[in-house]
């Protein structure tokens, strides 16, 4: 297997090479953290137990090389190897494997890894430069024993009550949003924590719950119930600030029109052929059109069913109107790829030639590329390899 890259076409080193990572996470959250890690340079292996992570069970959708494609969306540029906990030889081998990491990231249920003496408190006694990061689904405290799924957080933590019509029953996020959420707010954690241990030689805890990832990503919404006691309601795609601010049926698809100014709203009375509605009271401002978004919509839909939401997003957007069709997932693929943002990536096993597609690191830094080097792995593929690492820390006195 080849090994992380150490530094980029360039010429400078990789942000993160010379960082090791254990990663005892499993799922979503902690796994995406790590593979970004991964991606800028950090080496990671992946703790799984016999059984292995569980999304590698979570079939289908299989990839051609029959890997399942949830486990491959978070896991490549990692080393997987199996490690029982629950026997003393397993056990022995975890401790040996993170005393030479610079990282270590779990999601385990809070007062799991104690019990094996792979907890913060336990390792910082003779690795004070440790960094640990711990993701839960409600913290360490009063919520420790609750299942963290991101079903349920969606669900408990309120994005289900404003997500979808009033018509219909409260939903959940297209993704596992929360986790995705938390596992990216680690790597903000993790990063931060290494910033501070270049600097003062220490480590310290890293702590994300997924509870708190999400009232955190409901801002405006959250800050408003904050600031009435009220909580919004289902709006479906309509805005409880703006409008018009949704989507509408066409002739052809539907359309998601995004007016945040009087000026918008002006180009997009003129290309539907509506110019009453620019001079009627009703609409005049921002404040006003909230108040009767009913009657705007109706008209707005009235014109929109003349012509497909294609030809509708070509016209706005040449008026400076903020719109567009919305797409299935391999459409918005595509207008990605047309726009030069290379929104994917083929890895190709140097070994077996086994290929992987994958959505691309989100993150661009200007002299420091991602790089794609491994596919995910089976099952403890790289046991018995031996890690031979002293990890990186640069002291710096007072």
């Amino acid at each position: 297997m080849a090994p992380p890259p150490q530094s980029t076409a360039g010429g400078l080193p990789q942000p993160l090479a010379g960082i090791r990572v254990a990663d005892f996470s499993r799922v979503l959250a902690g796994p995406l953290c790590t593979m970004m890690l991964a991606d800028y340079g950090a080496e990671v292996i992946k703790i799984e137990s016999p059984a292995g992570d569980d999304t590698r069970a979570w079939v289908p959708p299989v990839a051609p090389d029959g890997t399942g494609t949830y486990f491959a969306s978070v896991n490549r540029n990692k080393k997987s190897v199996v490690a029982d906990l629950k026997t003393d030889e397993g056990l022995a081998y975890a401790r040996a494997l993170v005393a030479d990491c610079d990282v270590v990231i779990e999601n385990y249920r809070p007062g799991v890894m104690s019990k094996f003496g792979l907890d913060y408190p336990s390792l910082a006694q003779d690795r004070p430069e440790l960094i640990y990061c711990s993701i839960s689904g409600f913290g360490s405290g009063a919520g420790a024993d609750l299942p963290g799924y991101d079903l349920l957080i969606q669900a408990l933590g309120g994005l289900m009550s404003i997500t979808g019509s009033p018509e219909t029953e409260p939903s959940k996020a297209g993704v596992a949003l929360v986790d995705v959420l938390a596992g990216q707010n680690a790597l903000a954690g993790v990063l931060m924590a290494l910033r501070v241990r270049d600097a003062t030689g220490t480590g310290q805890q890293v702590e994300v719950n997924l509870l708190s990832s999400l009232l955190a990503a409901l801002v405006n919404q959250g800050t408003a119930t904050l600031a009435t006691g009220a909580s919004p309601a289902r709006m479906g795609n309509a805005h409880p600030s703006i409008t018009p601010y949704e989507t509408f049926p066409t002739g052809g698809g539907t359309i998601a029109i995004a007016v945040g100014n009087d000026r918008q709203f002006i180009a997009l009375a003129k290309v539907l052929g509506l110019h009453g509605l620019v001079e009627d009271p009703r609409f005049r401002t921002n404040e006003r059109r909230v108040e009767y978004r009913t009657d705007l919509s109706t008209a707005l839909k009235g014109a929109l069913v003349t012509d497909t939401a294609a030809r509708w997003q070509q016209k706005l957007l040449a008026a400076g109107v903020p719109a567009g069709k919305v797409n299935s997932v391999g459409e918005a693929l595509e207008l990605a790829e047309s726009l030069g943002l290379a929104p994917s990536v083929v890895l190709t096993d140097p070994v077996t030639g086994r290929e992987s597609r994958q959505l691309a690191n989100p993150i661009r830094l200007s002299a420091s590329a991602p790089g794609y080097w491994q596919v995910p792995p089976a099952l403890g593929e790289h046991q018995g390899t031996t890690f031979a690492h002293a990890p990186t820390v640069t002291t710096k006195g007072p």
